[in-house]
């Protein structure tokens, strides 16, 4: 019945699309035919690596449309609403062609056949409308030779990063390819996050929370409601900086989307991250439980490869001091890498500093060796605009009277110019 509707009561996404996009920084992407065709063939290259790319079948109709091209782009969105007949959206596109043939349209939402329909399907329909520009903007405005300052090295355990950018309900799949060189994009997909904009503070807020995360593990559909399509991925929210903010709620996942639903309205989670099913499988084949990073941004920084390797070695260079000052058995210079808000499980910097005093007194020497190491910017929107960095790694430990390898995850601070530790605890 849903799926008539659509063919039926149609609301044009289309033919302002180009002047709706214009508010944006894609303005000069699609100006002319030359990079419309680029476009189109970007879309054509995806198709080839994934047939089931069913956004790339839905974006390659509408840059057609706008090429002038209006029965290649029918006969594309044919093809699209049969091989994915619960996918509302291409429906919905396919209808606002048809109705631009006969000359009908003449602005968003100013169809005659969709002026007697209830609010609630006016609603839904204008979820569609935002989802079609999100998607539309998003891969229009992507650079592949960018990198997100969110990603600055990743150990060879970890297969797959994940970056969430809320803003344009975004998921970015990066392969590591070497701890030295930036990572590799190898998929982005649309994503469905929280029903209220802003980053998650309180259980039930209906917000999406914002931060590094880690997946912890997986959830057959064979033992979750059908809303959760395919399978579940819940992530350690709250994690170490989120419960020291105060921060509450639990049960964020990445999950699938209902099976009679191809895909869900940009805001329409209760907070967690939701993809199609079909991508959601090609996610998960790279996804490992207490391996693979998440991290949820508002709106995602990029850099290019100079900027990253600049970010990158300000911090190998503090940790190499903190490994080094740790090493000299010097404890005051040591502790000049904490920072005076300082925590972990059982300490502040005061009892820290007790504790790391009374310890070096009984050692002859100490050797600290430090591998494995991943490394990732905390967004600032949730850090209030401070600069923190997350860093896992192992730590082998070595003294007189005391031998110790063990996960450690720590989290630096920029304060007066100087990385320092604002947290330290296992991994």
């Amino acid at each position: 019945m849903l799926r008539r509707l659509f063919s039926l009561l149609i609301i044009p996404v289309l033919v302002m699309l180009p002047a709706d996009l214009s508010a944006g920084s894609s303005t000069s992407i699609l100006n002319n035919n030359a990079s419309i065709q680029r476009a189109i063939e970007r879309m054509d290259d995806r198709l080839t690596i994934f047939p089931q790319d069913f956004e790339a079948s839905l974006l390659k109709g509408l840059l057609l449309f706008r090429a002038g091209n209006i029965r290649n782009a029918l006969n594309e969105l044919d093809d699209l609403t049969r091989r994915a007949p619960d996918f509302h959206l291409a429906h919905l596109v396919r209808g606002d062609i048809l109705l631009a043939r006969a000359n009908t349209v003449s602005d968003i939402g100013k169809s005659p056949l969709a002026s007697h329909i209830g609010n609630g399907q006016k609603k839904r329909l204008q979820s569609l409308r935002d989802e079609v520009r999100i998607r539309f903007y998003a891969n229009a405005s992507l650079d592949p030779n960018k990198i997100p300052t969110q990603l600055l090295q990743l150990d060879k355990s970890i297969k797959t990063a994940l970056v969430v950018d809320k803003k344009y309900h975004r998921i970015y799949a990066y392969e590591n390819s070497d701890s030295s060189l930036p990572p590799r994009l190898a998929h982005d997909f649309y994503v469905s996050t929280g029903k209220l904009d802003g980053r998650k503070n309180a259980k039930g807020d209906l917000r999406t929370p914002e931060g590094v995360y880690f997946i912890t593990r997986y959830i057959p559909d064979s033992k979750l409601p059908s809303k959760y399509g395919i399978g579940a991925y819940p992530v350690n929210y709250p994690n170490e900086l989120d419960r020291k903010l105060g921060r509450t709620g639990d049960g964020i996942w990445l999950h699938g989307t209902e099976k009679s639903f191809y895909s869900r309205p940009p805001n329409d989670s209760e907070g967690c991250v939701v993809l199609t099913n079909i991508e959601l499988d090609v996610v998960a084949k790279s996804l490992e439980p207490g391996v693979t990073p998440v991290v949820i941004t508002d709106e995602i920084k990029w850099t290019d490869t100079a900027g990253w390797l600049k970010q990158r070695h300000s911090i190998l260079d503090a940790l190499e001091q903190w490994r080094g000052d740790w090493q000299s058995n010097d404890v005051n210079r040591y502790l000049s890498n904490y920072s005076s808000k300082f925590w972990s499980q059982d300490h502040n910097l005061k009892s820290w500093s007790a504790r790391k005093r009374r310890i070096a007194r009984s050692k002859t020497f100490q050797r600290v060796n430090i591998k494995n190491v991943s490394m990732f910017a905390y967004p600032q929107s949730a850090t209030n605009g401070k600069d923190i960095i997350v860093i896992n790694f192992v730590q082998d430990y070595r003294s007189n009277n005391f031998s110790s390898e063990m996960k450690k995850r720590i989290y630096f601070s920029k304060e007066k110019g100087k990385w320092r530790i604002l947290y330290e605890g296992k991994g």
